[in-house]
């Protein structure tokens, strides 16, 4: 049996943890949803795995939603239809059900990654698709200058691209997919020419892996992040992002085809 937290999620972080800012920062952005579309192809069936609050959503494919947590449940719209309170490692489908199948930003919550992964596989004919964090880019960012601890717990979070390709078997490619310059899905790397903005503790709780570390790392970001801001020692190393119109970096789409 899968153990499932206190909001009903079965992964290492509750999202009524989280805030309800959640979902003013973590919108989908439409440059990354171009990515998945392409992955998923023509499938017109589709099931969303830790679907969440339904970003990246299709209105022009039968989507099915699968959610363990409740307060994220309950951020979903009224219409379509809401979403199944189940987790990955055991879904209620039958073999084939569905053209494709896709989890976007939750796998490193689930309790047993391959078991969750041989399920989709399991329920699914066509590609299924994963969009992730590739945890050997994580430490790559410019926050690891400022707050290495929240780099390290999201690394450690994060399965690899191999462990994700090998338990779906079949055909497996890994994508990087560059991040928009004002990406409006607010994890970490979407402000990578924008540091500023992560100065703001709504925008960081938004991202889960600050939720792993205390007060002292987030009061040693915010000085020492500032300082360097005021006195321009990042602009001086770092500013050439402010002007780069896309960022590769650890987030990926892993897709596999039997």
């Amino acid at each position: 049996m899968t153990t499932r937290t206190q909001d009903a999620s079965a992964g290492d972080v509750g999202h009524d943890e989280i805030g309800g800012g959640y979902s003013a920062y973590r919108r989908p952005d439409e440059q990354i949803a171009r990515f998945v579309a392409e992955a998923l192809g023509d499938a017109r069936s589709v099931l969303n795995v830790g679907a969440g609050a339904g970003s990246y959503e299709s209105s022009t494919r039968t989507v099915t939603a699968v959610e363990p947590s409740g307060s994220m449940r309950a951020r979903r719209p009224a219409r379509p239809a809401g979403a199944i309170d189940a987790v990955a490692e055991d879904l209620p489908f039958g073999d084939g059900e569905f053209d494709a199948a896709m989890t976007l930003f939750s796998v490193h919550q689930w309790s047993d990654v391959r078991a969750g992964l041989r399920e989709m596989r399991r329920v699914t004919r066509g590609p299924v698709v994963i969009l992730t964090c590739d945890p050997a880019l994580v430490g790559d960012f410019w926050l690891h200058r400022y707050a290495p601890e929240v780099l390290e717990a999201e690394a450690r979070r994060h399965p690899t691209v191999e462990v994700l390709a090998s338990a779906l078997g079949g055909t497996g490619v890994v994508q990087t997919v560059p991040i928009p310059l004002h990406c409006t899905d607010a994890f970490n790397e979407a402000y990578y020419g924008r540091p500023e903005m992560l100065l703001d503790p709504a925008a960081r709780q938004a991202c889960s892996a600050w939720s792993f570390v205390d007060d002292r790392v987030r009061e040693h970001f915010d000085r020492s992040l500032r300082s360097d801001l005021n006195s321009g020692a990042w602009d001086a190393e770092f500013g050439h992002l402010r002007r780069q119109p896309t960022y590769e970096g650890s987030l990926v789409i892993v897709r596999a085809t039997p």
